[in-house]
């Protein structure tokens, strides 16, 4: 490089870094001035959840994504990662000219061809458009997590992709619109199918079971590095019955830093530094709960705002509805009859001294269905059939009806039916919220290809679901986060700032910071009616101030890693069960 090259480069190197601090200094310049404290001893009695008189409404987003949504996740570039099966070697989307087909042998004919179809797309929030992508060795039935960098980490599948590690996105890409899978063959130390995958405060993934994978083992953190070691345990093989119903276990990281696994119909609590078993809990009886019999499970909401600042463990309770009884699949495999899906749901404090289930009962029952944490804490129960179980052509009477489940309220007033979708959404469905607090719908795929013509035909479309409190007749009290001066990188234990106003001027005039509620959701990996990972996290408020034009500041305090493992997360600011639009930030 030569002396007047090396001058042009400081030059240049100046002028941007001048530029950015000086668009820096302005921002923190402009920043909103506030004057008024609202007296955090004093932080008035919360009023009552705003009643929505609304049962949702329903859209159709995209006629044809082209590849059908068995798994989905997603990202915070606002888009929606998708995949179902090379299997197949048939979707509704090609590759793009200049994109190689992938070769293969026909298993049946032995002969050698070529598949030129996508099983893979990034399905495009704001366009509603799906761009190809290509994943090779075959990630059917597989599992996978957001690590804390934004990159989609999926692990295990099926044949040649059984113990493949791939990764999508993140820092590798660096904003490479033609981003693709980057796939390491052979990583994991044993066959990776059907099992769960769930992050942990230090940002690794754990990766539970699978079919005859009585084990767990740990993916680092560093791409492409193989898991040390695979990790025996026996309670996959002790839960797993004539139909199996151990596939797909639940697993949700407790506030202790400990793992809650829930298997058929068991559960305990594993040390993932120690690797012994905590404790067990009480058996849940009524039926089998995992796939295929395929029942609903969540970790309820993690309210930090009402925790004791005394007791060192929060409270966490689990949820775990729907499942079919122990011989379902073989009844609709062998016999094609489809036992009714069950109706119950069962809540259990995890970190009671003394721990018991509480059943109550759904409006109807429930197999293959999402069960999503909306943001306001509420859930959702959607998708599904109300008979059979998980597996090709093994389930009937689609759930076309959306179930709001209210945790606060008192038993007998905690669910609440929404408008029907004219969709059916059986086996291989999938749902997620996005930052708009709407719910992506997609999937339902019944059949081992693609099938246009049938009583469940292959669905690519995709539908967008808005919940109750998106009613335009709540608007005016909705808050809106100001994303410019807003705080979106946090550190564990550390405070930070959001912003945000509320149109109605009475609400302005009256707020009290107990009428508001700051939550983090954590978005999940979903597949097979499990969404792993996913945690709605209400966070520790500690003063809220406004200024003469109407704006708000809340100071929160960030979560320890414990209750919310590092990573990429959507804030919300919630006002009396109105939640705003959402807000990527970045948690470490």
């Amino acid at each position: 490089m030569t002396i007047c090259h090396k001058v042009i480069l400081i030059v240049t190197i100046v002028i941007i870094t001048s530029m950015f601090f000086g668009v820096e200094a302005k921002i923190k310049r402009n920043k909103p001035k506030f004057d008024i404290p609202i007296d955090p001893q004093n932080q008035g009695i919360a009023k009552p959840d705003i009643d929505i008189n609304s049962i949702g409404s329903w859209e159709v987003l995209s006629q044809n994504s082209g590849v059908s949504a068995m798994q989905i996740n997603l990202i915070p570039t606002n888009k929606v990662i998708v995949y179902d099966a090379t299997i197949y070697r048939l979707s509704r989307l090609l590759y793009p000219p200049g994109v190689p087909c992938v070769p293969f042998i026909d298993d049946r004919t032995k002969e050698n061809k070529i598949d030129c179809f996508a099983h893979s797309m990034e399905y495009d929030l704001a366009t509603n458009q799906a761009r190809a992508l290509k994943v090779t060795a075959d990630p059917w039935c597989s599992c996978g997590g957001l690590a804390p960098d934004g990159t989609l980490v999926s692990v295990g599948g099926f044949l040649d992709g059984i113990r493949t590690i791939r990764y999508y996105g993140g820092p590798a890409c660096n904003g490479n619109n033609n981003c693709d899978w980057r796939e390491y063959n052979g990583a994991m130390n044993e066959d990776r199918w059907y099992g769960t995958q769930v992050i942990l405060p230090t940002g690794e993934f754990i990766v539970v079971g699978g079919r005859r994978a009585f084990s767990y083992e740990y993916i680092p953190r560093q791409e492409g590095q193989r898991p040390t070691k695979p990790y025996f345990f026996p309670f996959l093989y002790e839960t797993s019955d004539i139909d199996e119903n151990n596939l797909y276990p639940f697993v949700h990281l407790s506030t202790d830093g400990n793992l809650f696994i829930f298997s058929n119909n068991r559960s305990l609590l594993l040390n993932p530094t120690t690797n012994k078993i905590v404790r067990t809990y009480p058996i849940l009886i009524g039926g089998s709960r995992n796939y295929p019999a395929s029942g609903m499970s969540a970790i309820l909401p993690i309210n930090l705002a009402t925790a004791d600042d005394k007791n060192p463990v929060v409270k966490a309770e689990v949820i775990v509805c729907g499942g079919n009884a122990p011989d379902a699949f073989f009844m609709a495999e062998q016999k094609k009859y489809y036992n009714p899906a069950l109706n119950d749901c069962n809540r259990m404090v995890i970190t009671d001294t003394i721990p018991k289930w509480e059943k109550e009962y759904m409006p109807s029952g429930r197999t293959m269905g999402d069960c999503l944490i909306l943001p306001n804490g509420q859930l959702l129960f959607i998708n599904g059939a109300q008979k059979g179980t998980a597996g090709w052509w093994d389930a009937d009477a689609p759930n076309l009806t959306p179930v709001l489940y209210y945790p606060e309220k008192p038993q007998g007033q905690r669910f609440k039916e929404l408008k029907p979708s004219q969709i059916s959404r059986m086996y291989h469905s999938t749902s997620a919220l996005l930052p708009n607090g709407k719910i992506w719908v997609a999937g339902s795929n019944t059949h081992d290809t693609y099938k246009d013509v049938d009583r469940f035909p292959t669905e690519t479309r995709v539908e967008g679901f808005s919940p109750p409190y998106l009613d335009a007749n709540y608007d005016q009290f909705r808050p809106v986060i100001d994303e410019i001066y807003s705080s979106k990188n946090f550190r564990h234990g550390h405070r930070f700032e959001t912003l945000f106003r509320i149109q109605d001027v009475n609400t302005t005039n009256e707020l009290v910071m107990n009428d508001i509620k700051v939550t983090m959701y954590f978005p999940p990996f979903t597949t097979h009616g499990f969404s792993m990972s996913q945690r709605l996290v209400v966070v520790k408020t500690r003063g809220m101030f406004k200024n003469m034009q109407g704006v708000f500041s809340i100071e929160s305090l960030a979560p320890i890693a414990q209750h919310a493992p590092p990573g990429y997360y959507i804030l919300y600011v919630v006002h009396r069960g109105v939640p705003s639009k959402g807000m990527w930030v970045h948690i470490q």
